[in-house]
């Protein structure tokens, strides 16, 4: 079965950095777009980064442009997301998923229809 497990997260002070990982089984991981996508607590979900599925194209959210980077290890099965500059506001629970590959990307991401997620890890930031 489809299997995303997220590790990483913690607690860092403003300004610190976080890596998180995101091991997959269960599927073929290289015919996938994959993404990482957040909740803060009384919000909705937040898609931050997407990568496409030989790792060629990555697209980020405004918020996190610049600071936080996705990337890939498809001979690994593994996906990546470095955090840098780390604000108050990226507090949330951080959540590895997968692209759909029946839907086109675009409506994937406007509407979070990512079809497998993990079970997340914790990013809190805080002095």
């Amino acid at each position: 079965q489809v299997q995303l497990v997220e590790s990483g997260g913690g607690t860092v002070n403003p300004g610190g950095s976080l890596k998180l990982s995101c091991a997959a089984s269960g599927f073929t991981f290289n015919y996938h777009d994959m993404s990482w996508v957040r909740q803060a607590p009384g919000k909705g979900p937040e898609w931050v980064a997407i990568i496409n599925s030989d790792g060629s194209s990555t697209w980020y959210a405004d918020s996190v442009k610049g600071r936080f980077t996705i990337s890939r290890d498809n001979a690994k099965n593994t996906l990546t997301l470095q955090m840098n500059s780390l604000k108050p506001a990226d507090t949330a629970l951080y959540y590895c998923a997968r692209a759909p590959l029946d839907k086109p990307l675009a409506v994937v991401q406007a509407h979070n229809e990512w079809d497998y997620w993990g079970l997340g890890t914790q990013v809190t930031v805080s002095a």
